[in-house]
């Protein structure tokens, strides 16, 4: 009998202590919410900052979460999400006897970013403010670098849509069917007759332009809704200007061609 009473007073006190041990460590969960709509938000972080090992947990999709195995004592609880206010909860009491829960709310963070201006500007834009469309501006670079163009700004321009050239020998310009005599040339807001060596007497056109693309800038060449200060073409425009020469050091090019015809 005595024995029996032994076995079962060991029993009690191994059961209690297991207990014991059981509830040395405790669990921080709760629910992590919205502050204004109240709603609960998933994937927050909550880290214990001076446990060790470091203990933390993530919000599950209703927003619950649930650190275990804390030893008794007092703990800073770090918690974070983008977009929300981080807050550090301290001295938060954990015992053994009673599992913490804490319900915590986050506040939208409002940051205020400095102003960004965006501007652009199309490709091949006119030099000319008053051009809505059909209008297209190339520098001179573009002139000497097409092949066969024989740095012709009038030959560069036949390539463009609805513009050709009657043909190989003459550079006339030929806008969506219109004669060659509906188009304005212009220098420096002046007009001129023709641009070329060897004209006819009334045509825009020549073999050889005079036009030197070592002194031209950028130009404009309008095929339709020319500005108002176009008023007497009918067929196209071609706006040229002089470029400002080096005003440092004086720069003189020379070029040497040949032009060569054909003896019957």
């Amino acid at each position: 009998m005595k024995k029996a009473l032994y076995i079962f007073i060991l029993l009690t006190i191994a059961f209690y202590g297991n207990m014991a041990a059981q509830q040395s460590s405790q669990n921080i969960r709760g629910i992590i919410l919205d502050k204004q709509s109240q709603f609960p938000i998933p994937g927050v972080n909550v880290i214990v900052m001076n446990s060790s090992p470091q203990k933390f947990a993530s919000s599950d999709i209703d927003g619950k979460y649930k650190i275990t195995e804390l030893a008794p004592g007092r703990y800073d609880l770090k918690v974070s999400y983008i977009g929300y206010k981080e807050v550090v909860l301290s001295n938060v009491v954990v015992t053994s006897g009673k599992e913490v829960v804490m319900d915590i709310s986050l506040e939208e963070s409002v940051s205020t970013l400095n102003e960004i201006e965006i501007s652009a500007s199309k490709k091949n834009e006119t030099n000319n403010e008053l051009s809505s469309v059909s209008g297209r501006s190339f520098s001179m670079e573009e002139v000497n670098r097409y092949a066969g163009g024989r740095s012709d700004p009038s030959r560069l321009a036949a390539n463009f849509a609805g513009v050709s050239s009657p043909d190989d020998s003459r550079n006339d310009i030929v806008i969506r069917g219109n004669s060659p005599t509906g188009v304005l040339w212009r220098i420096e807001g002046l007009n001129i007759p023709n641009p070329n060596h060897f004209s006819t007497i009334g045509t825009t056109g020549g073999p050889v332009s005079a036009l030197n693309t070592n002194v031209m800038k950028n130009s404009d060449f309008f095929t339709s809704a020319f500005p108002s200060e176009y008023g007497n073409a009918n067929a196209g425009v071609f706006d040229l200007g002089f470029r400002n020469g080096n005003s440092e050091k004086e720069n003189t090019p020379f070029k040497l061609a040949r032009l060569l015809g054909l003896r019957q």
